[in-house]
């Protein structure tokens, strides 16, 4: 089963921007195999897309912090809040159909709580200079965890409502 079994694309579009307009992080649906179904893109700092830029940066920070936390998110059946390894905040929340994982919504790009960048590791993994790093890292927000926590239940409740309103749809 595809996300767009359960709903149209455009459906899951407009959850990415409400997740993003309600928090200002970087939002994705993201299939089983952990790619974007869409091409919205709407930046929570300037770091990441810097990063993101860079083939190392999205090989060895982005990806692998996705595919861990989604794996985690999908065995709990659960949001999941963690770090990216650049420090920044990345919350899986799983999408099922049922019993069968479909995807999940990742949601990243703040500080979690007094977290702070990891400058010597995104200047060692990406080779994006020093001193750009540290110009990107001035306007990176922070969020609590009581925050993130009551975000991730936001949008599973979110998820659920749009595979219940789907359901019911005629076909």
């Amino acid at each position: 089963m595809q996300l767009t079994d359960l709903a149209p694309l455009e459906r899951w579009n407009q959850l990415e921007k409400d997740i993003h307009q309600k928090s200002g992080l970087d939002v994705n649906v993201f299939d089983t195999q952990g790619y974007r179904i869409s091409e919205l893109k709407n930046w929570a700092n300037q770091l990441c897309p810097a990063i993101k830029a860079t083939d190392k940066g999205q090989s060895f920070i982005c990806a692998p912090a996705h595919m861990n936390i989604a794996t985690l998110a999908m065995r709990s059946q659960q949001p999941v809040i963690d770090e990216c390894d650049a420090g920044m905040l990345k919350l899986v929340v799983p999408i099922f159909a049922n019993e069968e994982f479909v995807g999940a919504v990742g949601a990243c790009g703040f500080l979690l709580d007094d977290g702070e960048v990891d400058e010597f590791l995104v200047n060692k993994m990406t080779e994006i200079s020093q001193s750009k790093i540290e110009s990107l890292n001035t306007d990176i927000p922070n969020i609590t965890s009581t925050k993130a926590r009551a975000l991730g239940q936001y949008i599973l409740n979110q998820i659920n409502e749009i595979i219940t309103v789907e359901k019911q749809q005629p076909q």
